[in-house]
């Protein structure tokens, strides 16, 4: 095999497990739904089936956002309210994550009341019988007008039967919330209650579910994390839904940015993901039924988080007890490899300051690691390059013959010690990097809307100016592939110079392969985000520079070793 059939496998396996692996993983090799996590035939306590669930909108949510008193949140990091009609946590706002990419951009609103185009909320409450229970209508009494880290809020109610129901809220300086609900029986009479929380949202996320994330309901559930359910298993299921039961984790909906989740404390519970019939999604759970004997008190712990899927925060609440919320960003099957280059990453982020350059500064590092088996690889093309004249002299010898002529040059790569498969093998160990790369680009809102330099306002999208409307100067947008922006053009011109430093192609057929293949990678990566782009132009340029270093390395080594056995 010759170094240029090699280079073209190494380009087949990338783009297959850029583009095919998780396709072909997902459809042959589905990750299997633990069983412990399915419905148990004597269920802990079935998810009460609520009357809270989203209405259609009718209303804006600033218009929805008048009605009844509110309780202000105000963090660092969210920005909101509570409706304390229903005690639902149903008005934030992300203020470290605006919706666009200009400086007066609103924050991205997360939660929206019901009755509001794209209501999405979070309540708390209890299930039982023969006891008045708060509702949805219920107007609850706060403690205090503003939530803030640190300082909890008490929402409270009691009925005319004597029994006292109280939520406190509190919220720290991130993503999550702290809900104790609490029940004092001072009535003359035992009842039975089941603490239960709920997230309803009107509408599916406006992210579609694709094949490098999962987008819908999921869950955490006796350890494993849930990827299986998504709104059109909602769709089919209908009021019935999923149930499951678990001795711990949590369950909420994932958008690709986003992520809202209710996590049980105080042991076993049940939880489900049902449709409304409204047409909301829902999920919620339940803990197993306890009866309060008067003048006794009953109380549970729940934590709701509602925030950007950062991956410092969400380590930061595994750290804390959220089990494997980190996995509410889809990994996928190089999780093991994409974890610690994403969090190199981030560092070189916080050092440099800017994503581009901490995505240049990854291929210094790639490159300089692999150095060692670049010298081998292009020993080898040097060598290669050498025996150019002789190769020639074989085909023309052997051009009749096929099988002669692959034995002669086979037998040629024996006596000189030549490996004409060692340029395979640093682009098949850069392929990891390259994958986990585009996850990292495609999953992380660390990197949506991070500008480089320039004309490069968001390294998570592909790259905005093309020559094809004369960089905009034309009123027309490009479609797909016809969008050609510039980074891929550049793309395509490095790869064009480094394939020229390889070894001519013996076999024409080849050498058409290598004159058109730079152009063709040129419209593929096009549509993939100027991220992944800039990494693998950085990474051409700095293999030019390499090739002309090592070419000229070993050139000056033949000749010193040549003059020295004639001397």
């Amino acid at each position: 095999m010759t170094e240029t059939k090699n280079m073209i496998l190494a380009l087949a396996l990338s783009a297959l497990v850029l583009i095919g692996w998780t396709v072909l993983s997902d459809r042959f090799f589905p990750a299997p739904k633990p069983a412990a996590t399915q419905t148990a035939r004597k269920p802990v306590a079935q998810a009460p089936a609520t009357s809270t669930a989203a209405a259609a909108p009718v209303v804006s949510a600033a218009q929805a956002l008048r009605n009844g008193p509110r309780l202000r949140i105000d963090t660092p990091s969210l920005q909101g309210s509570i409706n304390l009609a229903g005690a639902r946590i149903d008005d934030l706002k992300m203020v470290r994550h605006s919706g666009l990419q200009t400086r007066d951009a609103e924050a991205t609103r997360l939660l929206s009341p019901a009755g509001a185009r794209g209501a999405y909320f979070a309540s708390f409450g209890w299930a039982g019988q023969g006891v008045q229970l708060p509702d949805a209508n219920t107007v609850w009494q706060a403690s205090a007008p503003v939530l803030t880290p640190g300082k909890p809020v008490t929402l409270s109610w009691t009925n005319p039967t004597g029994q006292r129901f109280e939520q406190v809220i509190a919220v720290d300086d991130g993503y999550l919330f702290t809900v104790r609900q609490r029940v004092a029986n001072g009535g003359s009479a035992p009842i039975a209650v089941r603490p239960y929380g709920l997230i309803s949202r009107a509408e599916k996320s406006p992210d579609p579910d694709a094949w490098t994330h999962h987008v819908g309901p999921m869950g955490v559930l006796n350890g494993a994390a849930n990827y299986g359910i998504n709104y059109k298993d909602l769709d089919e299921a209908g009021a019935k839904g999923e149930t499951f039961n678990s001795n711990a984790g949590w369950v909420g909906f994932t958008d690709k940015y986003w992520l809202t989740a209710l996590v049980p404390g105080n042991g076993s519970f049940a939880a489900s993901f049902r449709k409304a019939p409204t047409g909301a999604y829902q999920t919620d759970f339940a803990h197993p039924q306890q009866v309060v004997q008067p003048g006794q008190a009953l109380g549970t712990d729940t934590r709701l988080f509602a925030g950007a899927k950062e991956k410092e925060m969400l380590d930061r609440y595994e750290a804390a007890g959220v089990p494997k919320l980190s996995k509410s960003i889809d990994w996928g099957w190089f999780e093991w490899f994409m974890r610690p280059l994403f969090s190199l990453l981030l560092w070189l982020f916080h050092t440099l300051g800017n994503f581009g350059l901490a995505i240049i500064a990854l291929v210094l590092i790639v490159r300089g690691l692999m150095y060692p088996v670049f010298d081998k690889q292009f020993r080898s093309m040097a060598s290669m390059r050498r025996l150019q004249p002789l190769m020639k002299e074989l085909q023309e010898r052997h051009k009749d013959d096929r099988l002669r002529l692959q034995q002669e040059t086979m037998d040629l790569y024996k006596r000189e010690k030549i490996n004409p498969a060692a340029g395979c093998l640093p682009m098949f160990l850069q392929i990891p990097v390259f994958y986990a790369l585009y996850k990292v680009l495609t999953v992380s809102v660390e990197m949506r809307h991070q500008p480089f330099f320039g004309w490069i306002k968001d390294l998570s999208a592909p790259d905005p100016l093309t020559p094809v409307n004369l960089f905009g100067l034309l009123p027309f947008d490009p479609p797909g592939l016809l969008h050609l922006g510039v980074l891929p053009i550049i793309l395509g011109i490095t790869m064009w110079l480094q394939f020229r430093l390889n070894p001519a192609p013996m076999d024409p057929v080849q050498k058409q392969v290598f004159g058109f293949m730079p152009w063709v990678m040129m419209f593929v990566m096009a549509p993939f985000a100027t991220g992944l782009q800039l990494y693998w132009i950085f990474s051409n340029l700095l293999g030019i520079a390499q090739q002309k270093y090592l070419y000229r390395k070993y050139d000056t080594e033949r000749l010193v070793a040549k003059a020295a056995a004639s001397g």
